[in-house]
């Protein structure tokens, strides 16, 4: 799941410059953000400017407030529309974008996530006069090309496909559908076959001219140059768009959070396999709780690093698994927590029902002083290499426009981290790891497993062969 990659990436948001920029006074003091510009066009865009003269690159993020939860019941169109960015524009084709940025070793990607869109760039400093007139249209001119479109489907209706070959890969969909159910946040990202073979040049440019506008987007460029002088070419730019549909509303205002009084049982049954893939977990938090630093802290403990309860058990001392894990996806307005793991199907109840028993100690025991002066140090130690690029920087800036905190996020991580106590973390563990009503996604082989893991709630059952999740 952006989905699970970014919960411990969003653990080390704090380390925004590297050990060698830092001074050694800024060293004793900790971490804090380096200096950047941030301004307002008049068209809405949100922009963001940072100098970072270590090497001669320039990099820029673009979020756009058009990810999936926009999708309606088009699963998919917003994935699609974010990549359809480089189809081609209306002076450069794909083909054209493709072969200037290789030629120039510079990079550029579109896609959407569960929430936003984006473009990212990065080149050298001295190819920004070539390379900005082509992001500028790609943000601004995109014509979604119906043969690109068309070419692009068919290669996506096969990963569709595939990807439900390995479950490790789509158990995150089934379980965010079955936790959200038809709130947004439920939208599978990649879409659904009979949804994205259904998807036009018209729907996307539709999509485009409704979500892809200035005022909710923002940019952040962060290299090698002069603020003042980035600062008119960016004006120069983008001051010109201007967004071309109505004002949409947000699918989020009034859509309501499911509640579970019970627990629940979705078995996805794959036929052929010879292991079960399984997520437990249910509500979480969303990314602007304030205690988000302490829970990412409790979580390292349970299933956050190699040396976590939920490996140790499962992994090192029982031998039932590769890995074990544990995480909080956290969005703009809600998330989910979810323990996860794999194992043979004959060991499948043993391998739950030993998560659940580390997962029980940790509700009702807490931690020491010892394991969580353990955790704190580890993440603490794990943000310096993190986030030292330019890159990095960039899209640390546009995830602070998108969920909303600042730069007291970041000079005061290490603050937070260390001021957590014993007391402390029982109460977060308390207020927010979910307690009952438990909700668990299975995929493996129904025939070899479903009455012994009916046991954990009120069974559903799927084909991972049937359409969407």
């Amino acid at each position: 799941m952006r989905d699970l990659k970014v919960l411990s990436s969003l653990l080390v948001v704090a380390a925004v410059c590297s050990l060698a920029a830092l001074s050694p006074a800024q060293e004793k003091a900790g971490f804090t953000l380096p200096t950047y510009d941030k301004f307002v066009l008049d068209n809405g865009l949100t922009v963001y400017l940072m100098e970072h003269h270590e090497v001669p690159l320039v990099y820029v993020s673009v979020v756009f407030p058009a990810g999936a939860v926009y999708d309606g019941d088009k699963f998919g169109l917003a994935n699609l529309t974010g990549e359809g960015l480089l189809f081609g524009t209306e002076n450069y084709s794909k083909e054209k974008i493709e072969e200037t940025f290789d030629f120039y070793g510079a990079g550029i990607s579109t896609g959407a996530s569960l929430e936003t869109a984006s473009v990212n760039v990065s080149c050298a400093v001295k190819d920004v006069e070539i390379l900005f007139p082509i992001l500028a249209e790609v943000i601004t001119k995109p014509v979604f090309d119906e043969q690109e479109l068309t070419k692009r489907k068919m290669r996506l209706l096969a990963e569709l496909a595939q990807a439900k070959e390995s479950p490790r890969r789509v158990i995150g969909s089934y379980f965010n559908r079955f936790v959200f159910g038809d709130h947004p946040y439920g939208n599978p990202v990649g879409g659904t076959p009979t949804t994205v073979s259904r998807l036009s040049a018209e729907d996307l440019k539709s999509f485009y001219n409704i979500h892809f506008r200035p005022e909710g987007s923002a940019i952040a460029v962060v290299g090698d140059f002069k603020a003042a002088d980035m600062k008119a070419r960016i004006t120069g730019m983008l001051s010109g768009w201007k967004a071309l549909g109505d004002a949409p509303g947000n699918p989020l205002e009034g859509a309501g959070l499911p509640e579970f009084d019970k627990p629940r049982l979705l078995l996805i049954n794959k036929d052929d396999a010879t292991e079960t893939t399984f997520l437990i977990g249910g509500k979480g938090v969303k990314r602007g709780t304030p205690d988000y630093i302490p829970i990412m802290v409790i979580n390292t403990i349970l299933g956050g690093r190699f040396t976590s309860w939920l490996n140790d058990e499962l992994r090192v001392n029982a031998g039932l698994t590769y890995g074990a894990r544990s995480s909080f996806a956290a969005y703009q307005h809600a998330g989910t927590f979810s323990m996860s793991s794999f194992t043979r199907n004959e060991t499948t109840v043993e391998a739950i029902d030993l998560a659940l028993k580390v997962y029980d100690r940790l509700l009702t025991e807490g931690v020491d002083q010892e394991t969580l002066d353990s955790a704190k140090a580890y993440v603490k130690g794990q943000y310096p290499p993190d986030f030292e690029t330019a890159g990095q920087l960039a899209g640390l800036l546009t995830s602070m426009f998108v969920y909303g905190y600042d730069e007291s996020f970041i000079n005061n991580f290490e603050e937070t981290v260390d001021s957590i106590t014993v007391e402390k973390a029982r109460e977060i563990i308390g207020n927010y790891f979910p307690r009952g009503n438990l909700q668990f996604v299975l995929v493996g082989k129904a025939a070899d497993i479903k009455e012994a893991v009916s046991k954990y709630g009120d069974l559903s059952e799927k084909e991972i062969k049937a359409e969407g999740y």
